[in-house]
């Protein structure tokens, strides 16, 4: 099937750099993508699936920086490394506060370029940008005028402009980040630093250094200081999503963060002292953790001042048409077409469903339509099986292969017919990816999310021949 090879954006330029950690992260198993300045970057990003950019901070052209700002503008949720010499270390720090993901210090340690890459992979994938902003119909960037909404919106306004801790709850895909954003984006910290971890995705040996920074020493890989969250949220706001997950004793530590404001960075003695708001999130029932003794009461009332709670979308049905139109808009821009509408057993179908993937489920969805719809209107055809309760393989054009790879792999057993049908759901995949882009193979492999070598790979494996003279 088509494996998904991460991508790196490497930007630098220094040519032994470029060369020595690309064959680095190519051991490491990811495709490696060398840019020498900011604007050749940028022309690699618009062709390709990229999912770290790992760039210097000191280039011609365009700096990283200019790079930081531009991904910001142009690529949300790209998560941007940026790689340092000692004495741009407080720019880097800059860089940070303005939306960076994390930086190395030159000469980095392998272990810690494989450590950072690993955590803005797994932070990007459990943190995909679904932010709505743009829309009219909604607030704070949130779209829907349901009654639960407003609620959540008269809660924000009420207490956005305080240093109150608040504590949003709901189920995973509801819009818990859109929500922290506002409540910063609402107050007079507005201007400083909104900075977020997610606490899934650290590892718990690691959370510690995450959130209070470390000094030079303190353990392998630490070649230099580098300051927490906590430090960086300084005079802004801290979104500690995920809360839920922090282990036993990493709480302890962080109620006394949140109690006196001050910590001190792993290995060191200093104390540092912080003006933060904290704003955490959690998918979890933490009233039941409490309960059960694996998530400390004194914590959970320290963070719990005001609770938001996130409506799930089956509770709010009456925004799905609203949130339909945002994403033909959405994916019509993304995917160059034109759905203009969504037919009316389309739109049945869509309200009807339980969506236990919330608003994150039904972007997806979304987005799978509006790619594999030929006309104007969106149609029953057009969506998933589970929504319409009609199996994708029941019918001689839709057919993906399922009945014809067991009347052919006679009497071969069950991982034969699984392979055969597979592949040739594959195939159709991709020739239909290929057919949405007009054959081009480098906007195809976007749209799959592989590397464009990955594709044409793909292809020759398929029997897919790549158009003379195509991008």
């Amino acid at each position: 099937m088509l494996t998904e090879r991460r991508q790196i954006l490497l930007v630098d330029d220094e040519p032994n750099l470029r060369k020595v950690l690309s064959v680095q992260l190519r051991r490491e198993g990811y495709d490696v993508l060398p840019a020498e300045d900011g604007e050749q970057a940028l022309s690699l990003l618009r062709e390709n699936h990229i999912d770290v950019v790992l760039t210097d901070l000191r280039m011609p052209k365009l700096d990283g920086m200019g790079l930081l700002t531009e991904v910001g503008k142009h690529f949300t949720g790209l998560p941007v490394i940026m790689m340092t010499a000692h004495g741009t270390v407080d720019t880097a720090v800059s860089a940070l506060k303005l939306g960076a993901f994390d930086y190395l210090t030159k000469p980095f340690d392998k272990d810690e370029v494989r450590i950072v890459l690993a955590k803005a992979l797994r932070t990007a994938s459990l943190e995909a940008s679904h932010a709505t902003f743009g829309t009219t119909r909604g607030k704070f960037g949130i779209v829907g005028e349901s009654k639960e909404l407003h609620e959540v919106y008269t809660l924000i306004e009420k207490v956005a402009d305080t240093p109150t801790t608040v504590l949003i709850r709901g189920e995973s895909g509801t819009g818990k980040e859109l929500a922290a954003r506002a409540l910063h984006e609402q107050s007079r910290r507005a201007d400083k630093a909104f900075i977020k971890v997610n606490c899934a995705a650290i590892p718990t040996d690691l959370i510690e250094s995450e959130l209070f920074g470390y000094e030079r020493g303190a353990f392998t890989g630490a070649v230099a200081s580098k300051p927490g969250r906590f430090e960086l949220a300084h005079g802004g706001t801290l979104f500690l999503d995920e809360i839920g997950e922090v282990s036993a004793e990493m709480q302890v530590k962080l109620l006394r963060a949140l109690q006196e404001g001050e910590f001190e960075r792993v290995g060191g003695v200093r104390t540092t002292r912080v003006d933060v708001r904290v704003v955490a999130a959690t998918n979890r029932d933490l009233a039941k953790d409490m309960a059960a003794g694996t998530f400390r009461r004194d914590l959970y009332y320290r963070l719990n001042v005001v609770s938001l709670r996130m409506p799930a979308l089956a509770e709010r049905t009456a925004d799905i048409p609203l949130l339909v139109e945002h994403f033909l808009t959405k994916f019509n821009a993304k995917l160059s077409k034109r759905v203009e509408s969504c037919g009316p057993e389309a739109m049945a179908a869509l309200m009807s469903y339980a969506w236990p993937g919330n608003v994150r489920e039904l972007e997806n969805v979304m987005e799978r339509a509006v790619l594999f719809c030929d006309g104007s209107e969106l149609l029953m055809q057009d969506l998933p099986e589970e929504l319409t309760g009609v199996s994708s393989a029941s019918g001689d054009e839709s057919d993906l292969g399922f009945g014809d790879a067991l009347a052919q792999s006679g009497e071969g057993g069950l991982k034969e017919h699984v392979r055969m049908a597979m592949a040739k759901l594959e195939r159709e995949l991709v020739k239909r990816a290929l057919e949405q882009s007009g054959g081009n193979v480098t906007h195809t492999a976007r749209l799959l999310k592989i590397s464009r070598k990955g594709l044409q790979l793909k292809m020759k494996e398929l029997g897919l021949r790549e158009n003379d003279g195509e991008g």
